[in-house]
């Protein structure tokens, strides 16, 4: 089931879901990787959103 973006709260905001696209997206936009990758990272270190950007940021400067 989709997210309904109406509802807003805290919950989820450090965590990065990869059954939902544009959150795929949004992040990979805002973290300077492919969407590929930040599924990737998502499947070996999970979905917590500070953990993502720093492995997203190593993966920058690996590359």
């Amino acid at each position: 089931m989709a997210d309904d973006k109406s509802k807003r709260d805290f919950r989820d905001r450090d965590r990065v879901s990869a059954d939902e696209d544009y959150e795929v997206e949004y992040f990979a936009a805002k973290a300077g990787v492919t969407p590929q990758q930040v599924k990737e990272l998502i499947a070996k270190h999970g979905n917590q959103r500070e953990t993502l950007e720093r492995e997203a940021k190593a993966l920058r400067g690996n590359g």
